[in-house]
Formats: C-alpha cells, structure tokens, sequence
C-alpha cells in the first residue's frame, strides 16, 4: 500500500456519549466528511467498550461525565486491551484535575464541546495519524500551573552554549505553537509550510527533546523555561 493509499482510507469512529442530542450532532458533523465513518455509538460506557472491541474503531470520541462508568474508567479499559485504538476526550469539563487524568489514562487528545465542527475533523485526522492534541485553552490553563523556571531564554545559541537541548531556530518557532496546542496543519499555517515539512520539524523536535508525543514535548519546554 503506497502512502497516498493510506492517506484516503477511512478512519472509523466510534463516539461514547450520553446526551443524544450532542450525539447525533457529532455523527452527521463526522459523517460530513468523505474519509470518516461513524461505525458505532453509545449513550454509556459499557456498551461503548462492547462496541469498540466489536467495531475496532481507529478513533473512539468519548465524553468524560458518562453514567455508571465514566470517561475515564473506560479510556483504562480501552488500553487494557488495545494501544492502537486512539481516543479523543471530548467533553465540557476544562477542570486541570481531569486533563491530566484523561491523558494519564490515555487519551490522545482533549476537546471541548464547543469545538468548531470542522476543526474537531481535523483533530480526528490528526490523532488518527498518531498526533497528540489538546485544545489551546485547556492546554494553556494545564501549563500555567506548572512551575516556570525563570530567566532561562530560549535562544538556540544560549542553549546550546549550557549543553541544553540542541533545537535549531526554525524547531523553537515550531515548539512555541505546539505548546499552545497546534496541530501540524496549523502549525504549517502559521509558518507558511507544508504540512509534511511541519511534522517533520516536530518528529525532530520530540526526538531531540528525548519525549515521546507532543504533551511530553509541551510540558518539558514549559518546565526547563524553553517557552
């Protein structure tokens, strides 16, 4: 399968939500577009997992404040058994207790219901490809409780120069957008690139950093006052 096979295959949803009024939004919104494919849905969380394991989703939309089991529980559950399967928290809560207990647990990414519709498409996409994502406001709230070390800058020269993380100046403008939850296509916007040297610039920057995803990268950068 060539690369740009794989690129306009479907990606299968499965949305775990108990309002039906937000459900049903959810699914004409995803279905809207020509590469998604809503296979499944649930108003909880139990038959959600029954679901999910039946349909193998590539990306599972799952509400937090769910009855019975919640969000988070079934986010543990779907990892028990499954690493493959990415799931995208979406829910109202902004609360920094529960972004971190959602990504502990998890999730790949972090929306808030108020999401525009064709925004939330091209976070399914992202994450489907294996990109972390967390909406800016949520992200900047998490990361404003961290620790900051003062007077460090983030000049490549001066980083370099203490044996810091080696990152060019082109990778330090890239690192500012991720950290204010960008994904590649808007971090390519902003740096009029494509979307394939922006993912680049950001595989160069987790591999430098020595992190694993982009949540890693965001709260590092934040906690050795890169950013």
């Amino acid at each position: 399968m060539t690369n740009s096979q794989a690129k306009t295959e479907t990606i299968k949803i499965v949305i775990v939500e108990d309002f039906k009024l937000t459900r049903v939004g959810l699914r004409c919104a995803l279905n809207a577009n020509d590469d998604m494919d809503v296979v499944g849905e649930s108003e909880d969380a139990i038959e959600g997992l029954k679901i999910i394991e039946r349909a193998k989703p590539n990306v599972v939309l799952m509400d937090l404040g769910l009855p019975g089991m919640n969000g988070i529980e079934a986010m543990l559950k779907i990892r028990e058994w499954s690493n493959d399967i990415k799931i995208i928290a979406l829910t109202s809560h902004d609360r920094e207790e529960e972004v971190i207990a959602a990504l502990s647990s998890g999730a790949n990414a972090y929306c808030l219901k108020d999401i525009d519709p064709q925004k939330l498409a091209d976070v399914v996409r992202d994450v489907a490809q294996g990109v972390c994502w967390i909406d800016p406001v949520v992200a900047q709230m998490a990361l404003n409780s961290l620790p900051k070390v003062e007077n460090i800058g983030f000049l490549p020269n001066k980083i370099q120069s203490e044996g810091r993380i080696p990152l060019t100046e082109r990778e330090f403008e890239v690192l500012k957008h991720l950290v204010t939850g960008k994904s590649n296509t808007e971090i390519a916007k902003e740096l009029i690139v494509s979307v394939h040297t922006a993912k680049a610039h950001v595989c160069s920057i987790l591999q430098k950093m020595c992190v694993n995803d982009r949540v890693q990268a965001a709260v590092k950068a934040v906690k050795e006052g890169m950013v």
